[in-house]
C-alpha cells in the first residue's frame, strides 16, 4: 500500500470505534455496536476481549488490511494507576492493571488489552495515550481540607491534551511552553489549568466542580450528609441521582443541550436559567483555576461535545474573556488524538514511557 498504518482502538460500554490512520490523515473508521444481549453474556468486562477482538479483525479483513501492513496499534487508555501524562509502551504490569481494573471497571480497560494482543501477532509496538488516569496535579492541589479524602486526579487528559496541541500549533506557541486554562464540557465537565504541557489541577467532573448534563458537580455537602442518612435512598440510588440523573436530567429531563435550546426558544424560563447557571458554575471554575497559573493564560479553551452549543459558549464567554481571548474548539477527536500520539513516539518526536518507571507501586 505505501502507507505507514495505525491501529486505533476505541472501546465503549456498548460499541468499540476503531480506525485506521495514514499519519493525521483518517484512511477508513467504523463504529463497531454490540448489543446489551451481547455484552451481557459476558460476567466481566475483561471476558468482552475475545469478542471486540473477532469484530476488529474481522473489519480489517473487509477493509483488505492484513496486519501486517499496519506500523502500531494505539487502544484508549484505561483506569489504571495515577500516572503522568505522555504516550506510554503497552507493558505486562499495565495489562495486569488493565485487567483487574485498579481505579474502577470500564470498557476502555480493554483498549490497551487488545491493542496489545494484536500488536503481538504482527510483532509491531502497541501504546496507549493521556488515559483519565493521568495524574500532574500538585501537592497543594491535593489537599481537600479533610486528611481522610485527599482530591484525585481523573480528567479527560487525551482531549485536553490535544486541543491544546492544536491551539499552539494555530498560534505557533512551543506547547512545553505555553499556558492555558481548558474546559471540556461534555457527559461531564472537567475544567484545567494547563503549563508547559501539564496539567496541573483538576475538578473531578463525577464528584466536583460545574454540574454538567447528567452530573451533579460539586453540591452543599452538609444537605448532601442529610439525604444519604434519610433512608430515601441506597448507596447505588444515590449515587446514580449524582452521576447520571442530575444537572441538566435533574432539572429538565434531559440531557441534550440541543433539546435546552429549544425548550429556551419555545420560551420556558426553566430551561434558560438553568442554561445560565451552568455557564455560571464554568465560567466560576475557569477563573478559579486561572488562580493557578498567577493569572497568566495564553488563552482559555472550550471543548468537548457541548461546545457546540452556541448559546453556552457565549454565555461564558462574556464572563471570561476579561482575563484573555477564548478558543472554541468543539467536539473531541479522540481517535486522532490517539493517533498523533502513537506518531510523536514512533517518529521520536516524543519519547514514549514506560509505565513501571512512571507509577508508584506502592499506593
Amino acid at each position: 500500500m505505501g502507507k505507514e498504518l495505525i491501529l486505533v482502538i476505541n472501546p465503549g460500554s456498548t460499541s468499540t470505534k476503531i480506525a485506521l490512520y495514514d499519519h493525521d490523515k483518517c484512511e477508513a473508521s467504523e463504529n463497531l455496536s454490540h448489543s446489551t444481549e451481547e455484552i451481557k453474556k459476558f460476567d466481566t468486562i475483561y471476558n468482552q476481549k475475545d469478542m471486540r477482538e473477532n469484530i476488529i479483525m474481522d473489519w480489517l479483513t473487509s477493509q483488505n488490511i492484513s496486519i501486517s501492513d499496519l506500523k502500531a496499534v494505539v487502544g484508549r487508555g484505561g483506569l489504571l494507576r495515577s500516572m503522568p501524562g505522555g504516550t506510554y509502551k503497552i507493558t505486562d504490569k499495565m495489562l495486569e492493571d488493565l485487567k483487574i481494573g485498579y481505579q474502577g471497571q470500564h470498557a476502555s480497560n480493554l483498549g490497551g488489552v487488545i491493542a496489545y494482543s494484536i500488536s503481538k501477532k504482527a510483532n509491531i509496538p502497541s501504546f496507549i495515550v493521556d488515559p483519565v488516569a493521568v495524574d500532574e496535579i500538585s501537592k497543594e492541589a491535593r489537599i481537600s481540607g479533610m486528611p481522610e479524602i485527599p482530591r484525585k486526579s481523573l480528567v479527560h487528559a487525551l482531549n485536553i491534551k490535544a486541543v491544546t496541541r492544536r491551539i499552539c500549533k494555530e498560534e505557533n506557541k512551543d506547547f512545553y511552553h505555553s499556558s492555558f486554562v481548558v474546559a471540556h464540557m461534555g457527559g461531564g465537565i472537567s475544567v484545567s489549568p494547563m503549563k508547559n504541557g501539564q496539567i496541573l489541577d483538576v475538578n473531578n467532573a463525577n464528584e466536583d466542580g460545574p454540574f454538567s448534563p447528567e452530573r451533579a458537580g460539586g453540591v452543599p455537602v452538609g444537605d448532601l450528609i442529610k439525604i444519604a442518612y434519610s433512608n430515601k435512598y441506597t448507596y447505588r440510588e444515590l449515587k446514580s441521582k449524582l452521576i447520571g440523573k442530575a444537572g441538566f436530567v435533574g432539572y429538565l429531563g434531559t440531557n441534550d443541550g440541543r433539546k435546552v435550546n429549544e425548550m429556551i426558544e419555545e420560551g420556558n424560563p426553566k430551561a434558560k436559567l438553568v442554561l445560565e447557571a451552568m455557564a455560571y458554575q464554568i465560567s466560576k471554575e475557569i477563573v478559579s483555576m486561572a488562580t493557578v497559573l498567577n493569572g497568566k493564560v495564553d488563552a482559555i479553551i472550550l471543548t468537548g461535545g457541548l461546545a457546540h452549543n452556541k448559546k453556552l459558549t457565549s454565555l461564558i464567554e462574556n464572563r471570561v474573556n476579561f482575563m484573555c481571548k477564548v478558543k472554541l474548539v468543539p467536539g473531541e477527536d479522540e481517535m486522532l488524538a490517539l493517533a498523533q500520539g502513537a506518531l510523536r513516539a514512533l517518529l521520536n518526536i516524543e519519547k514514549a514511557k514506560i509505565y513501571e518507571d512512571e507509577v508508584f507501586f506502592n499506593d
